[in-house]
C-alpha cells in the first residue's frame, strides 16, 4: 500500500481528499496535517510514501517545506500562479493539480504515480528507456481540469465567482451574474460540490421551500 499525507488548511477539503485517496486501489490514508509545521512532523512521524500539498497553509506557504520533506509530494492548490507551479516543480513536486478537481482526475494522477513508483524500485541499474518510461507514466494520465461535457473555461469563471464573494451564491445568482442558464450554473456548481472546493447549503427564505447555495472553501 501507498502511504499516503494529505496537507491542506481545510479540515473539510482535507477530509474530502481523504475519502478520494481511500478509493484509488493501492492507496492508504496514513495521516491529515493543516499547517506547514504539522507536515514537517507528520513526515517524521509517520514516513509517507507520497504526500498531497497544498500551497495555501496558515503558518507558511506549502512551497516552503515542500523541499524538506524529501518525500514523493503532489501539490493540490488553488494556486494558479505560474510562479507558484514552477516553484513547485523547482521544489520537487511530481505532478501540480489545481483545485477544484475531480475524482477522476485525482484518481488517474494517484495512479500513475503507482506506475511510475513500481518502475523505480528497483535494485538493478535503470538505463536511459526505464527512465523514460518512469517519466511518461507519471504523467501518462493527466487530463484537463474539467470534468467531462463541461469546459474549463466555464469552470474557471465559476469557480473564480464563488471564491470572490463575500457571501454564499445560489445557481440563480451565479448564472445571472455571468450570463448563463441557471442550468448550466447549476450542472458546474454540483460538479465542484463533489469535488470538495465549494460547500452546498440551504438557504431558507421567508416564503416557499428553500433553495441551495454555495460557498468557496477549496
Amino acid at each position: 500500500m501507498i502511504r499516503t499525507l494529505i496537507v491542506d488548511d481545510d479540515f473539510r477539503v482535507a477530509g474530502v481528499h481523504a475519502g478520494f485517496v481511500s478509493e484509488v486501489p493501492g492507496f492508504t490514508v496514513a495521516g491529515i496535517a493543516h499547517t506547514a509545521a504539522e507536515a514537517r512532523a507528520r513526515v517524521r512521524e509517520l514516513a509517507p510514501d507520497l504526500v498531497l500539498l497544498d500551497v495555501y497553509l496558515p503558518d507558511e506557504p506549502g512551497l516552503s517545506v515542500l523541499p524538506e520533506l524529501q518525500t514523493d509530494t503532489i501539490v493540490l492548490s488553488a494556486a494558479t500562479d505560474a510562479t507558484s507551479v514552477t516553484a513547485a516543480i523547482r521544489a520537487g513536486a511530481l505532478n501540480y493539480l489545481i483545485k477544484p478537481f475531480t475524482t477522476r482526475q485525482l484518481s488517474e494522477r494517484l495512479t500513475s504515480y503507482a506506475r511510475y513508483r513500481g518502475l523505480v524500485r528497483t535494485e538493478r541499474p535503470l538505463n536511459q528507456d526505464d527512465v523514460d518510461r518512469a517519466f511518461r507514466a507519471l504523467h501518462d494520465q493527466d487530463r484537463a481540469a474539467a470534468p467531462k461535457g463541461q469546459s474549463s473555461a466555464t469552470a474557471r469563471l465559476v469557480s473564480e465567482r464563488l471564491r470572490s464573494s463575500p457571501a454564499p451564491l445560489s445557481a440563480a445568482e451565479v448564472a445571472r451574474e455571468l450570463g448563463m442558464a441557471r442550468a448550466t450554473a447549476q450542472r458546474y456548481l454540483t460538479a465542484l460540490a463533489e469535488s470538495g472546493a465549494v460547500d452546498m447549503r440551504l438557504r431558507y427564505g421567508a416564503t416557499g421551500r428553500p433553495e441551495h447555495e454555495y460557498v468557496w472553501v477549496g
